[in-house]
């Protein structure tokens, strides 16, 4: 039985980690409004040709970050403990994991560049994209190593400075995507490029501020007494792995059903892939914000699990739950309310006006279900919970989703709105087993099964 009392002070407790998370993937989240605005009124084209390049550059982005996540759980559970050597440690390890990452995920985004005019898009679609993604693609290492130490600072429960770096690299992109698009302080006009240059600098910019910060103040700095010359060790790496890789792969499952679900869109010409971005933007935005409160799940259930608090791990994990159904609930309900006015902000054109108010009418409806498989995703990982997930995630995403959509758009002719119908029934599908998942495995903690 639900009693709101029991619940307040978990709600307060994951608020106070997750608050500054949110404004920093509201940050994050900034960085895609201001290049879509401001590609937007470069013209339609131009802002397909950003929206195709981002629908592959986030396959190899957020396998990227999702594979930094893998060290949370484990930080998490041995600050639980009280051990911070061990914390150190893993930290190390996996900073060294994720280089040789990013270069392997660097040269295959670079690989994909001849294949895009294989995909179906129009050929002046695809120059525009090449131009962006080439340049975006270099920010992928400063990105990961950033994300890197921010995993790090969230697992021993540090939360508030990725948030003010955050904001201070988004204000310098937001002033730099004026200049270099449009041709402001004396530099020239780059459009589509400039906003891949400014996302570059900007990335570079917070990576350097959050290296110098680790290594400067308390208590970050406490953490390198414990790194000696034998701190690279196997065991911990293939600890690292067994999490890494599967959250690795889980992002890459979800990102490739929305970046092909793109693609679809595309099919459909330029008019219905704008409408497309916009409308997914609208989603992204309130999901990266909610991601504050998966985030706060995942330590507030880690730490919760290092110090055997098997009960209060439980409830960490469903308040988070109630909290980002609730929030991504009043998202949904402002899409539908301003669906002809929020494209405004990114376009003039009508018909891609028209398109996105229809498609923001789908997005409000999924952002229930995003909410909820958010946040049990979030709190299975506390638990270094991540093959099975993987597996579930595979059905929900590449069996349901993907599939429908395409008889829906394309067999059923329904365009676009068959293309989210299966975007719906796929995160719908994930929500249900993710939260199964939980609970099961969370009342075994309890029962000490």
């Amino acid at each position: 039985m639900f009693l709101f009392k029991e619940y307040l002070p978990f709600y307060k407790r994951n608020l106070v980690l997750a608050a500054p998370v949110m404004v920093a993937q509201a940050g994050q989240v900034t960085v895609q409004f201001a290049d879509n605005i401001m590609v937007g009124h470069l013209g339609t084209t131009q802002f397909a040709g950003v929206a195709f390049a981002n629908t592959i550059f986030l396959i190899g982005f957020v396998f990227a970050i999702s594979f930094t996540q893998g060290l949370t759980p484990h930080a998490g559970q041995n600050y639980g403990k009280g051990d911070y050597a061990n914390v150190a440690k893993f930290f190390f390890n996996s900073f060294v994991l994720d280089f040789i990452m990013v270069i392997a995920v660097m040269a295959l985004l670079f690989a994909t560049v001849p294949f895009m005019y294989n995909m179906g898009q129009d050929e002046e679609i695809v120059e525009y994209a090449i131009t962006y993604l080439s340049i975006n693609i270099l920010s992928l290492i400063p990105g990961v190593f950033f994300f890197a130490i921010r995993n790090f600072s969230e697992g021993i429960g540090i939360t508030k400075y990725a948030m003010y770096i955050t904001i201070f690299s988004n204000i310098v992109n937001i002033l730099l995507n004026w200049v270099l698009i449009y041709g402001k302080c004396g530099f020239p006009s780059y459009g589509v490029a400039g906003a891949a240059y400014a996302t570059l600098i900007s990335r570079i910019l917070a990576f350097i501020s959050f290296a110098i910060l680790i290594i400067t103040i308390e208590p970050y700095k406490s953490y390198f007494k414990y790194l000696t010359k034998d701190v690279l060790e196997t065991k911990q790496i293939k600890e690292l792995l067994s999490t890494s890789v599967p959250i690795g792969i889980q992002g890459l499952v979800e990102v490739t059903a929305f970046s092909l679900s793109g693609i679809m869109s595309g099919w459909f010409g330029k008019v219905a892939l704008a409408g497309h971005q916009i409308a997914n933007t609208m989603g992204t935005t309130s999901f990266m914000i909610a991601q504050g409160i998966g985030a706060a799940a995942t330590i507030r259930v880690s730490h919760q699990v290092g110090a055997k608090d098997y009960i209060a791990a439980k409830m960490a994990g469903k308040a988070a739950i109630h909290m980002s159904v609730a929030f991504m609930g009043m998202a949904g309900i402002i899409y539908v309310i301003f669906r002809h006015q929020l494209p405004l902000i990114f376009t003039s054109d009508p018909q891609v006006i028209d398109m996105a108010a229809t498609l923001l009418i789908f997005a409000s409806a999924f952002q229930v279900f995003d909410a909820a498989q958010l946040s049990g995703i979030a709190s299975l990982r506390a638990l270094n919970d991540v093959k099975i997930p993987l597996l579930l995630s595979f059905i929900s995403f590449y069996c349901i989703c993907l599939p429908l959509g395409y008889l829906c758009s394309k067999i059923l002719g329904l365009g676009p709105v068959g293309v989210w119908t299966g975007l719906i029934l796929g995160l719908m599908f994930a929500a249900v087993l993710y939260l199964s998942r939980f609970n099961k495995l969370i009342n075994r903690y309890i029962t000490g099964k």
